[in-house]
């Protein structure tokens, strides 16, 4: 089958990859119908992190092609939806709703790598979500994006306690910070403030549900953010970044006693006690329980009560993976949907 795999940073291949087998029991193997780049996928190609021929993608729907016999949850022929986690789904810590820290987790990025034709899945029971049948290809997109980046803005909105009367900010403009916009919106803020800079960008987070547009940064953003909320600063904000302004100034731009959840994959992120200590704010993320929240987006999406497909805004086929990689290192694009 053919696959994405890094090199190296920058260096970005699309080849021959052996056909995934079954394994354990509980695996099944899914044909992939869309796949795609997420800005994590970013922290390798741009050196951050290690690369070093890593099968990449961690975001997939498809059609289950083979189950192992211990799988009775899903059925060859089903239209599923995984999770970027693998996750039994009835450990202790899965029960209380954190799958992302399932006693067997796997990751699949850069381990499984679902920027490929077919994929290997792990505790399929567990990780893969059914669909409620066959979706046409106008739900594909938004299926995909509940995969990871719907799910993980959704989980730092419940974990910033967004809801109806509270006031929201995302700090982060990408398709996790775009998603978080949304979520607010469904789970009924009163307000929500995007942060972005960039024109396309704003244009889509009022389509999801944005009501003010921060253009500022850092110490200006947060200023600005106190400045729109008579000098307190919002009830819940959302980190969607990972890097030490975005954390920065979503603390700052956190009331006190307010919520701030964070699902940027933080990098090189240091945050001064004393400023932590003085914010007096309560804190919540860290990998999104993507499987807790899937069932109920699946089925918003299969009843067309959201449309979060519309944060894909350049398809290429699998074989042009490199130009989507250079094309949301540059952003030139917000996220890159992989046609197969």
């Amino acid at each position: 089958m053919r696959g994405v795999v890094m090199y190296t940073a920058g260096d970005v291949r699309v080849e021959e990859r052996d056909d995934p087998k079954i394994i354990e029991t509980t695996d099944a193997i899914v044909r992939l119908t869309a796949t795609c780049i997420c800005g994590s996928d970013l922290w390798p190609y741009r050196g951050i992190e290690p690369a070093d021929h890593q099968a990449m993608g961690h975001e997939y729907v498809g059609v289950v092609e083979e189950v192992g016999s211990g799988v009775k949850n899903v059925k060859v022929g089903d239209f599923v939806v995984g999770s970027f986690v693998i996750s039994d789904n009835t450990c202790e810590i899965c029960r209380s709703g954190y799958q992302s820290g399932c006693v067997h987790r796997e990751f699949v990025a850069q381990t499984i790598g679902t920027q490929a034709e077919k994929a290997r899945i792990p505790h399929a029971d567990g990780t893969l979500v059914p669909t409620p049948g066959q979706p046409g290809p106008e739900l594909i997109p938004s299926l995909l994006a509940a995969s990871d980046v719907l799910g993980t803005g959704w989980f730092g909105v419940v974990a910033a306690e967004a809801g109806p009367g509270k006031t929201v900010a995302v700090v982060g403009d990408g398709a996790v910070g775009l998603m978080a916009v949304l979520a607010a919106k469904q789970l009924g803020a009163e307000r929500i403030i995007a942060m972005s800079r960039h024109p396309e960008r704003q244009e889509l987070a009022r389509f999801y549900g944005a009501t003010d547009i921060v253009a500022e940064r850092g110490d200006a953003g947060v200023a600005k953010i106190k400045e729109l909320t008579g000098g307190l600063g919002a009830h819940s904000v959302i980190e969607a970044v990972g890097t030490q302004e975005a954390t920065m100034q979503a603390i700052g731009a956190t009331r006190p006693g307010g919520h701030m959840g964070f699902v940027g994959v933080n990098h090189g992120v240091s945050i001064p006690g004393i400023d932590l200590f003085f914010a007096g704010i309560h804190t919540h993320g860290g990998p999104a329980p993507v499987r807790r929240f899937l069932p109920d987006l699946i089925q918003l999406i299969w009843d067309r009560k959201i449309d979060p497909g519309k944060v894909f805004d350049l398809t290429l086929p699998l074989d042009q993976a490199a130009e989507g990689y250079q094309a949301m290192d540059e952003r030139r694009a917000i996220k890159v949907l992989l046609t197969l």
